[in-house]
């Protein structure tokens, strides 16, 4: 609580004194703008409420203060495919979950390939991989990998110390195999892809640009996770209860077999998006809808409603706010101009590297993923335009730095919605370890990036 008030009292604080400062160059719209964005901010950051109650009173100020029009405020809704993409996203990776399909494909895995501490550690991150084909969303996947490592874990009797690092990398695996695929994360993805343009839109377009430097940051971060936790013990497989598991599902059952019906359906819309010209948005969302209907569906019922969190639609409409509002009243210019310096290097790598570092430290601040690009995507698009530089490098290097890197919790949500005794059993201390060496890493990753879009041609 006594975090919260201060955080409340931080964020108005703030505010007051950008509104009450006099910002050459800034229009009075555009002040407002800063100021409710960076108390918006604050709020996130310290927890005063629930992010879906601080984005929803984001989004009243701007509307009360005619800071914007609400066709501005809320473009998310009509501008872009993005909030459809999710909606139907949540309701299939709950009718993959809830159909126990993605349970019975990790236990067969398991099964298959895992001996030892280490094969587990290496299984999450391969099973993350391949359900990021099946289930279009980091967290249902995380909790669903995390309900298989429990069986394992109590099977082997795992040691909790131990437990805790397990618990730990299932949801470290989700950041950076969540950037592999466009539907690896359906939450943020696609609108990076937006600021990037129709090239990366595309499920193709998305692995052929950030395919192999998100892969490259998986292996990393793999390697780091089995080099800081090591176990404690050995560790053996109990295979007799994870077969004693696999046989209490039984057969395939016939909601399992419609929902891989379905699903095969999206994962071939969704790769040949290139050929069809239908938007990857309205493809997962009339897919869901399609899994609803008598005879061919059957699988999501009125209840797969309840998958969708209405919070969360609140959170990334007032996240995309800060982006949109902000460049329309000059806020984004305006920040360029401020916080970058007055000319910028010409070399694509050390450009690179430069950007990166200023979204990280700006990331270390914000905390939220989606709020830091719709601040610094914009304002770095607007001060690189004159270099003619491609904006995929832009838009790519910016979100590489913040979508895969964090320090706290609070920074990633794909970590925060994992710590916790009843979740990941991991705390803040685990997120640091990991966290502090991920540094170098984003700068690796970086520099990978640029290598890979210079082999393409566009760097």
């Amino acid at each position: 609580m006594n975090k919260r008030l201060i955080g409340l009292t931080a964020g108005i604080i703030i505010a007051v004194i950008i509104l009450l400062l006099p910002l050459e160059g800034l229009s009075p719209e555009g002040q407002k703008c800063l100021a409710f964005s960076l108390m918006t901010v604050v709020f996130w950051a310290t927890g005063v409420a629930q992010s879906g109650f601080v984005g929803g009173l984001y989004l009243m100020l701007l509307l009360i203060f005619q800071v914007a029009t609400p066709d501005l405020v809320f473009k998310a809704w009509y501008g872009s495919s993005t909030m459809w993409l999710i909606m139907g996203a949540y309701m299939i990776a709950g009718a993959v979950k809830d159909s126990g399909m993605g349970e019975r494909i990790a236990y067969a895995f398991i099964k298959k390939f895992v001996r030892s501490y280490n094969g587990i550690i290496i299984s999450i991150f391969a099973l993350t991989f391949i359900l990021s084909i099946l289930i279009p969303h980091p967290w249902p996947r995380a909790f669903l990998i995390m309900s298989v490592m429990a069986v394992v874990i109590k099977s082997c009797n795992i040691p909790k110390v131990d437990a805790i690092k397990i618990g730990f990398t299932v949801f470290a695996a989700s950041v950076p195999v969540s950037l592999i695929f466009i539907t690896g994360d359906s939450t943020i993805n696609p609108l990076a892809a937006s600021y990037a343009g129709e090239a990366v839109g595309s499920w193709i377009g998305w692995v052929k640009y950030m395919g192999v430097p998100a892969i490259v940051a998986s292996l990393i971060t793999m390697v780091l996770v089995l080099v800081l936790f090591k176990p404690s013990q050995a560790v053996a497989i109990n295979l007799v209860e994870i077969e004693a598991k696999q046989k209490e599902q039984g057969p395939m059952s016939a909601l399992e077999k419609r929902t891989l019906a379905w699903l095969v359906l999206a994962i071939i819309l969704w790769m040949t998006d290139s050929i069809h010209g239908i938007d990857i948005g309205w493809i997962t969302f009339v897919i869901a809808m399609l899994m609803s209907m008598p005879f061919i569906g059957n699988v999501l019922i009125v209840k797969s409603w309840g998958q969708v969190p209405v919070h969360v639609l609140v959170f990334l409409t007032s996240a995309m706010a800060i982006g949109t509002v902000g460049g329309a009243t000059g806020m984004n210019a305006w920040i360029a101009n401020t916080i970058l310096p007055a000319s910028l290097p010409s070399n694509i790598f050390v450009l690179a590297l430069l950007m990166g570092l200023i979204a990280m430290v700006v990331h270390m601040f914000m905390g939220s993923v989606i709020a830091v690009m719709g601040v610094a995507i914009p304002s770095l698009l607007l001060a690189t335009e004159s270099m003619g530089v491609n904006p995929i490098v832009i838009a790519m290097t910016v979100y590489l730095a913040i979508a895969s890197h964090y320090i706290l919790p609070f920074h990633h949500l794909n970590m925060l919605v994992g710590q916790g005794e009843e979740n990941g059993m991991y705390t803040q201390k685990e997120t640091i370890r990991l966290g502090v060496p991920l540094t170098v890493v984003v700068f690796i990753v970086i520099i990978v990036a640029v290598l890979w879009w210079k082999v393409l041609g566009i760097a």
